[in-house]
């Protein structure tokens, strides 16, 4: 592949995994229009497009637990203190996020054929999610409080923001949009909200990576590419980037400019589709 459609690829993901605007509906859309172009060069197979797909799941995974490795230490010591009994709230964080972690686990492992089959072709199911989880966002952001933080957060809350990620296995969601949404309808801070949105990204990444790379077993095709290589970096590089500026902007400001650039895709994808 194409050293520049590799670069588009991970700068998709990159910029898109973190932000409320939807990484997997973005990634539909570049395949779409790298098809629908002709483009001989980047005609790969499906083993191809996994290794591509993991590769940029890898730098974007290996993004936000450098930024947020003070909480993964938080959350680690807090663990490495049950073991002599002692419950912290570094092992409340973690049990919250694995608790929360549970439901999209199970549904994306009972219905991976489906959505990755029947709603990943339609890019009309990306424009419909796209725009509906906008306004959505808008709704939570404009009604919801901004009272409480990370620490504050229940097993009941944990649960719901969890579950509502079972929603961003249709592409066009969003997964930490849709978290965020949840998050935000229970009135904790927009930067708070972001914050256990993307800690819930770690462990959900890392399961829908993992069950990427034994479907790509089962292809028999495990070379280690350059190409992968190069999309790692790029991802890497750019989703850190994205999830700093993100977090400063939430400080200061709300989620309208991500609401106004899904409704305007949204629309751009239906006449597209139409």
């Amino acid at each position: 592949m194409p050293l520049l459609h590799i670069f588009i690829l991970a700068l998709v993901q990159g910029i898109t995994e973190f932000l409320p605007i939807s990484s997997s509906g973005h990634l539909v859309l570049a395949w779409e229009f790298f098809d629908r172009a002709g483009w001989e060069a980047i005609q790969q197979t499906g083993s191809e497009r996994l290794i591509m797909d993991i590769a940029v799941h890898v730098g974007t995974l290996a993004a936000v637990c450098v930024y947020f490795w003070r909480d993964l230490w938080f959350m680690a010591q807090g663990v490495a203190k049950l073991l002599v009994g002692q419950w912290t709230p570094g092992a409340r964080l973690a049990f919250l996020v694995i608790l929360a972690t549970l439901p999209v686990v199970a549904v994306g492992f009972l219905f991976k054929d489906f959505i990755t089959g029947t709603l990943h072709d339609s890019v009309t199911i990306v424009a419909w999610t796209t725009i509906g989880f906008g306004v959505l966002l808008l709704v939570a952001d404009r009604m919801g409080m901004t009272v409480r933080r990370v620490e504050h957060i229940t097993v009941f809350q944990a649960l719901i923001i969890g579950a509502s990620q079972v929603l961003a296995l249709i592409p066009g969601t969003s997964r930490s949009g849709i978290t965020m949404t949840a998050a935000r309808f229970f009135g904790y801070e927009r930067p708070e909200a972001a914050r256990f949105s993307l800690l819930l990204s770690i462990p959900t990444i890392l399961g829908a990576g993992t069950l990427a790379g034994l479907d790509l077993r089962e292809t028999g095709d495990l070379a280690l590419q350059y190409e992968a290589l190069v999309a790692v970096a790029i991802a890497f590089a750019t989703a850190l980037l994205a999830i700093a500026l993100m977090l400063r902007w939430l400080r200061h400001a709300g989620f309208m400019p991500f609401v106004v650039y899904r409704i305007v895709l949204g629309v751009v994808l239906l006449v597209w589709a139409a």
